[in-house]
């Protein structure tokens, strides 16, 4: 529960330190004292957004504590532990604004992200709006208090989260599905043109050795006579040659007695030349034997090279290029293949997503019809004791007739009310005036409140339009439910007041050229004259006090 609220420089707040108790809490003060004040900074601790115009004026930040004993909200103490953030103390959430505008979070003492506050808010508190009867008028609200009462919340998530993942996979099908006529026909083409290139069967390398072979036997009577007239200069002409020349040369050089170093070099030079010469005759030589100016081969170079070509310029491609064509085409098609096995998987999960879902949405739709009728009977019961007596109350579940898997379940949830004996139950909306919205909102938050797992509740004004006997059954109820946990409520209404555990005074107190706003806890005197004084008028007489007493004692007893 909630046992302590620090507020510093908060809109009006200069200085706050409250400790709040067990029971049920009432605030009450003057209008504009400062009461949802203090129920706003609560909020910022909660994971509320907030700007820099809550900053107290002259102040360059406003920082706001909760502190929550959380020993009894295993819920809470598991989500800490989950995040290394649990402590042996109490646990602390703060929040800072600073002048400028930015905002920082802490629990215990560690900064985190604004949702996690959030997060972990949820489970210490439950602040219910003196505006959440207008949310009456809204289907959502409807469906939300039921499965909150039913205590499907968890599962309605998991029943939206399904229809989401079933509508998603259903658009992809339907995206790749929608395309298959043109997949198909591309799936043709891409065979066909596979099937032209793997008929080629272009090895590694082969366009250019075949390039440099159709080169060779084109140019081959010129290349003949070429090598014949080396191999003539260098060896076998008459009139004289290479080699006889070299030979001479080195036959001379040899003959000289004592030649000096310089010629020996030379004469080495010359030798190895000698013997190039020859080496090379003889590849001449070789490849003259080898050689074969086959006019059948050139021809069939000539024919696989124009296939080759012509498949080419087909695909716009260089020649050299058609090797990785062939590869492109084989991821392409590959492509294509995965697509089809993407459809059958994707059909898959689809059957599968629409089972799990209507699995869950059963057991959504069970647990509403057996909480609904419950409910309803609860709320038709408060609505009568607040002011509506012979009132009806229903919860009508209506089948979707829709083929879609619906995020909110198999059924639509309405609230029916008749606000009078003899008429026919109607939707809210088109039945209920602003006060009957007023009472059957605060009916169904205290019966809902009742098994909320939330052990603080918090109330803010919501028995406006409320008074005479009904603002006393109001808080009754309110009381009641303090004495199962924690109940604080903002109130204008003396007979809610003198039911309260504990009373706090919220008002105004004027320094010099400045205004903050206090926060009193009221001793049993202090008490009695603030219910006198709701009660009306700013001079207390006894009767007024009197009445106030008496009406503090019966809370009581």
């Amino acid at each position: 529960m909630l046992v302590h609220l620090s507020i510093h420089n908060y809109a009006i707040v200069e200085h706050l330190d409250l400790e709040l108790d067990r029971g049920m809490s009432v605030i009450t003060g003057e209008t504009g004292a400062g009461k949802s004040i203090m129920l706003d900074a609560l909020g910022l601790t909660l994971g509320d957004r907030a700007d820099s115009g809550v900053v107290r004026p002259g102040a360059d930040k406003a920082d706001i504590l909760a502190t929550f004993d959380v020993s009894d909200i295993p819920e809470a103490d598991a989500w800490l532990k989950e995040r290394d953030l649990e402590t042996d103390g109490p646990c602390i959430l703060r929040r800072v604004i600073t002048a400028e505008g930015r905002s920082r979070s802490y629990i215990n003492g560690t900064p985190c992200p604004q949702g996690d506050l959030k997060a972990l808010g949820e489970l210490l508190i439950d602040i219910h709006s003196q505006h959440e009867h207008q949310s009456l008028l809204k289907t959502d609200t409807h469906r939300r208090l039921l499965d909150e009462y039913a205590g499907a919340t968890d599962l309605a998530r998991q029943v939206q989260l399904a229809a989401q993942r079933w509508r998603q996979t259903r658009q992809e099908l339907e995206r790749l599905s929608n395309s298959g006529d043109e997949q198909r026909a591309k799936h043709q083409l891409l065979s066909y043109q596979l099937e032209e290139l793997e008929s080629l069967s272009l090895g590694e390398n082969e366009l250019e050795h075949l390039e440099q072979e159709h080169t060779t036997l084109t140019n081959a009577e010129s290349l003949l006579g070429i090598c014949r007239q080396v191999v003539e200069l260098c060896s076998e002409s008459d009139s004289g040659n290479a080699l006889n020349a070299l030979t001479a040369s080195l036959n001379r050089l040899t003959s000289v007695n004592n030649s000096p170093d310089a010629l020996n070099e030379a004469t080495n030079l010359l030798s190895s030349a000698q013997i190039q010469v020859e080496e090379a005759v003889g590849e001449i030589n070789r490849f003259l034997d080898r050689f074969e100016a086959d006019p059948a081969r050139l021809q069939q170079i000539e024919e696989r090279l124009d296939t080759i070509y012509t498949l080419a310029r087909k695909h716009r491609v260089q020649p050299t290029e058609v090797p990785a064509l062939h590869q492109k085409l084989l991821d392409e098609i590959e492509t294509l293949n995965a697509n089809d096995e993407a459809i059958e998987r994707l059909e898959h999960e689809l059957g599968s997503y629409a089972r799990h879902y209507q699995e869950k949405a059963r057991e959504l739709s069970d647990l509403r019809h057996r909480a609904a009728p419950e409910l309803a009977h609860a709320v038709e019961h408060e609505i009568q004791r607040l002011g509506m007596p012979g009132g009806r109350f229903n919860i009508e579940l209506r089948e979707n007739a829709e083929k879609e898997l619906s995020p909110h379940g198999l059924e639509q949830v309405e609230l029916l009310v008749s606000a009078n004996p003899g008429q026919p139950l109607k939707a809210l909306a088109k039945v209920a005036s602003g006060g009957e919205l007023s009472r059957i909102s605060l009916a169904i938050q205290v019966i809902t409140a009742q098994t909320s797992r939330v052990p603080t509740l918090v109330f803010d004004e919501v028995d406006v339009g409320i008074g005479g006997p009904t603002a006393e059954i109001v808080g009754q109820l309110l009381r009641r439910l303090g004495e199962r946990g924690q109940v604080m409520t903002v109130t204008h209404l003396p007979q809610v007041a003198a039911q309260g555990h504990q009373h706090l005074f919220v008002h105004k107190v004027r320094e010099e050229d400045v205004t903050r706003t206090a926060v009193s806890k009221l001793s049993k005197s202090e008490r009695v004259e603030e219910v006198a004084r709701m009660l009306g008028g700013i001079d207390l007489t006894k009767e007024s006090l009197a009445h106030a007493k008496k009406m503090v004692i019966t809370a009581k007893s």
